[in-house]
């Protein structure tokens, strides 16, 4: 994940009954398969090479139970923790906000949804039943990652689609190959947890 072409695109999979998704490159070239593990107490999500499933690349688990502002590790093959994904709990509730922190527990990046009125009105006109299959092409939430210098370094934005399962991520800033592969690994946990919420 070190050295992608952007943008690149996450689509999920509506035809299995686990949370995952397949992330391309520019090219249309996999780089990677995640899948979360159903019915866990922690989140514990698999990043594999691809949908063979035949190489595990990275994990990510929750360091706590179901919790309302839990933090995500992310550990590469190594068994080595590579950084980690904290939803700020209540000020999330509005629009979706997060911390990146590198693998020397310091802050590093910011993830913040860019207007909380998209995914309060996905969320409404998602409970009607004719109107549901057409939120995925009318309502496409975005978001912006931050440095501590408030400069964007990346966005990601749902794309208009059925059901509403293709993202795709912008490369706005050039950064190091670890942090763009921690911001990648962010945003994978991220919009998994954002997806399932509405």
């Amino acid at each position: 994940m070190k050295e992608l072409q952007f943008p690149v695109k996450f689509v999920f999979n509506i035809t299995t009954l686990s949370n995952d998704f397949t992330a391309k490159d520019v090219n249309g070239k996999t780089f990677a398969y995640v899948k979360q593990k159903m019915f866990k107490l922690k989140e514990a999500i698999t990043i594999y090479e691809d949908e063979t499933k035949a190489k595990v690349n990275f994990t990510i688990k929750a360091d706590k139970w179901i919790d309302f502002s839990a933090a995500y590790s992310f550990t590469d093959s190594n068994g080595q923790e590579t950084g980690k994904i904290a939803r700020k709990g209540w000020a999330s509730l509005w629009k979706a906000e997060y911390e990146l922190i590198d693998q020397n527990q310091k802050l590093q990046y910011h993830i913040r949804e860019e207007n909380g009125w998209v995914k309060v009105l996905d969320s409404l006109l998602g409970q009607i039943p004719v109107l549901s299959i057409l939120t995925g092409y009318l309502f496409n939430p975005s978001y912006k990652v931050t440095n501590l210098n408030n400069e964007m370094v990346a966005r990601l934005k749902k794309e208009p689609s059925f059901f509403g399962r293709r993202f795709q991520i912008s490369k706005l800033k050039d950064i190091d190959a670890d942090d763009q592969e921690r911001v990648i690994l962010g945003l994978m946990m991220m919009i998994l947890l954002e997806r399932r919420r509405g």
